[in-house]
């Protein structure tokens, strides 16, 4: 049973204390607004302690995800650490004092970094490791800084919280974190990912200039997500009533999937429509007549569960953790063999019963994934820690 009454800074007793570093939260639009951001956000606001439980401090740049939910402080930093080396900084040095000004009994750094030093034990997200499979893919500082910092803060951290078995297995593997202070989170899936009557979904096409039948992708324009192959993929693919629709922010390295298209002489039947707003995705996936996802690794590939959810067929790679979001549901291709996703992608988009299995085996699976799960193994993550010796 955990305790949660503690000595306080006074001799008194006083709630435990936990303190999460969010700063990857993003207030704005954007392309941070994506997986990361969810997850944090979502896992916080389905915390399952008891009403006397410990108390959570959430040390963000943005207040308003969380202002008055039960259990919940939110201390907003006026750092701007929306910046990059300035959320470094902070979480190097202002996160370790904020930790001793608050007395906190565990810190929880929710992606990939903790302090190099703090005055009580730690735990730490990672939600994949494409820096180490795919290092050539990151510019070098960063990919300097991911490699080293990971690494010395999985091996430093009580717990270290993956959003996948395939994820669990990468952090044992390059880290050699033993599997036992591993534990898997996986993601859930909001209520607003669900089939909408096909009038939405048309109405949605013509708003946004989308009323010829399309193929989607969604996710940050970066090298890992793989889309000259999809790209490849739908240049080869015999879909002459289809366009492609590429939804997602600029994320880095993105500058030879614009070339390509002009190449492949697609410009006039692919389309970027940049980050898009949280409540518009579910039109978007309703809208598509088929999803892919081509990505060459993913810490869960939660794209592919929303599409699901939506009621949308979905073609993915075979790769990384991939499989545990699409189940039996997806047709699955090899990531670098174009020909094949242009088969997946002809082969459903042709067979309008195979479209009707998949998109009930789709809802299916995607039913099995919840945020309030989610949330109930975060807490249970955290009791783990504080009442580990």
């Amino acid at each position: 049973m955990l305790t949660v009454q503690t000595s306080g800074p006074q001799g008194g007793l006083s709630r435990q204390r936990i303190g999460v570093n969010a700063h990857l939260l993003a207030g704005e639009a954007g392309y941070r607004r994506a997986g990361i951001h969810q997850y944090i956000a979502q896992c916080l606001r389905h915390l399952s302690w008891e009403e006397d439980g410990p108390e959570t401090l959430i040390f963000t740049h943005d207040q308003a995800e969380f202002v008055g939910r039960p259990g919940l402080t939110a201390l907003p930093s006026r750092w701007p650490t929306n910046r990059r080396l300035v959320r470094i900084v902070w979480e190097q040095l202002a996160g370790p004092a904020a930790a001793v000004r608050h007395h906190l009994d565990l810190w929880h750094s929710a992606a990939f970094v903790i302090p190099a030093w703090l005055p009580c034990p730690a735990v730490v997200t990672v939600y994949d490791l494409s820096f180490m499979y795919y290092p050539a893919a990151f510019p070098a500082a960063q990919r300097w800084y991911l490699t080293s910092q990971t690494r010395r803060s999985c091996r430093r951290a009580r717990r270290v919280v993956a959003i996948s078995e395939s994820g669990r297995q990468d952090v044992h593997h390059f880290f050699g974190v033993p599997l036992h202070r591993i534990d898997v989170v996986v993601p859930g899936v909001e209520p607003v990912y669900r089939p909408l009557p096909t009038e939405a979904a048309t109405s949605f096409r013509k708003k946004a200039g989308r009323e010829k039948p399309f193929v989607l992708h969604v996710g940050t324009l970066q090298p890992r997500k793989n889309i000259p192959v999809l790209l490849a993929a739908f240049a080869q693919a015999d879909l002459p009533d289809h366009d492609l629709v590429l939804v997602g922010g600029k994320g880095w390295l993105f500058a030879d999937i614009f070339r390509q298209v002009e190449r492949l002489g697609l410009t006039e039947r692919v389309h970027f429509t940049g980050y898009v707003p949280d409540d518009e995705l579910p039109l978007w996936y309703n809208a598509a007549d088929l999803f892919v996802f081509p990505s060459l690794y993913e810490g869960f590939g939660l794209p592919v569960v929303e599409a699901m959810a939506c009621g949308a067929p979905v073609v993915a790679a075979n790769i990384s953790s991939i499989p545990e979001a699409a189940g039996e549901a997806a047709l699955l291709f090899d990531p670098m063999n174009a020909a094949e996703l242009a088969e997946r992608m002809t082969a459903v988009l042709n067979d309008a019963e195979l479209s009707a299995t998949m998109r009930a085996r789709g809802l299916r699976q995607a039913a099995r994934f919840s945020w309030e799960r989610a949330g109930r193994e975060w807490t249970a993550v955290y009791r783990r820690a504080l009442e580990q010796p």
